[in-house]
């Protein structure tokens, strides 16, 4: 079987889905490997480290290939020209995604969403959401101190001493852990909340400080990993421990994101207006809503004083590791899917079962068909 690797047209996206260090893991499973010309060039990889590992370079991954591998959704046209009955693996945002997700179906298309990825012990090498994370958490906390007019670090200089930056994490999942680990690294004060309870030993093992606001969380979690959302009781007390929190901090970055949902909103206009003038907001919840009222997905603006990021695809920044990180779960993934060269799938299989969005002509993810007849775009 050919596997494509398509060369990324979505504005702003420098990453690719396969590097060439993971060719000769796909040849070696009985599978040929087909790349777009300059696929892996904006990510650091040029054509010829991939025709050294065995890759042949084709023009149209997408009408070539029967395995297609993408990083972005690929567009309604460029569904088009897939083969027919042929097998998708990417981040298809499939629940804000309809017409890609109908143009799936229509062309019987096997298709995956990385991030519908089960969080569980035999999937951590295929979790594309969390090593995606990882990259976000890190290059938030380098935006906050490229934006924030103080040093992240105690100063002890001849010119006096210089007290360290206050970062504030809200969420210590993936993202929120780099991000706290980081701004350690670069020397702050650093403290983080969330509402389950369990990360507080992995916040404090960071060297941070875990933010006890005194809400009953129990039920905090779901079995996916993520945090459940909460009653509007649960968010107003929520909101007024944190002002507090919020206003003392130099850095705000915020993590806190719900499959499927909004974003929801931590901070408000209000405690925005109740920060140090230059102080900086970096909102990794961003592109579905934001944690921030104030948040512009995919800007960076100034309100009341304050920076508030809202950039969107932090993973792209860094390409060359979000690359290799990515394509080393995608290639797990499909090694998990191929037995002797062939595709066969065990629905049975959670791994297999849980990404699964489309196949033979359907929508078969319950969940993702329930949020596009509900009206997802």
């Amino acid at each position: 079987m050919i596997v494509g690797v398509a060369k990324e047209i979505s504005v702003g996206e420098k990453r690719v889905a396969l590097v060439p260090e993971l060719v000769p893991k796909l040849i070696q499973a009985g599978l040929s490997v087909a790349v777009q010309p300059g696929a892996g060039a904006a990510a650091g990889f040029n054509d010829t480290l991939y025709a050294e590992k065995g890759a042949q370079l084709a023009d149209d991954a997408f009408t070539q290939a029967e395995i297609l591998l993408t990083v972005q959704p690929p567009s309604v046209d460029q569904i088009g020209r897939l083969r027919e009955g042929a097998t998708l693996i990417g981040f298809l945002q499939p629940f804000a995604n309809k017409a890609a997700i109908e143009a799936l179906a229509t062309r019987r298309a096997t298709a995956f969403a990385m991030e519908l990825m089960p969080r569980i012990t035999r999937a951590q090498p295929m979790d594309a959401l969390s090593a995606m994370s990882t990259v976000s958490g890190y290059k938030a906390v380098l935006l906050a101190a490229g934006h924030l007019p103080k040093f992240f670090p105690l100063l002890m200089t001849a010119a006096g001493t210089l007290t360290p930056a206050r970062v504030f994490v809200i969420g210590a999942g993936v993202a929120g852990l780099q991000a706290i680990g980081t701004a350690k690294r670069l020397g702050a004060v650093v403290e983080a909340y969330d509402t389950r309870p369990a990360v507080k030993e992995q916040v404090e093992s960071l060297g941070a400080k875990f933010a006890d606001f005194g809400l009953a969380t129990q039920d905090a979690e779901a079995k996916t990993g993520y945090a459940k959302a909460q009653s509007e009781e649960f968010y107003q007390k929520q909101q007024e421990a944190m002002a507090r929190a919020v206003a003392a901090s130099d850095v705000v970055i915020t993590t806190a994101l719900i499959p499927g949902q909004r974003a929801p909103v931590l901070i408000s206009a209000q405690m925005v207006q109740g920060m140090r003038p230059g102080s900086v907001i970096v909102d990794l919840a961003a592109e579905q809503g934001g944690n921030c009222a104030l948040t512009e997905p995919g800007q960076e603006v100034v309100r009341h004083g304050v920076v508030i990021s809202g950039l969107t695809n932090l993973p792209s920044t860094v390409p060359y590791h979000a690359s290799q990180m990515y394509a080393r779960t995608v290639v797990s993934y499909l090694l998990h899917l191929c037995k002797d060269g062939r595709l066969q799938l065990d629905l049975n299989d959670e791994l297999t079962r849980g990404p699964l969005v489309t196949h033979q002509g359907e929508i078969v993810h319950e969940a993702v068909k329930a949020a596009l007849a509900a009206g997802g775009r």
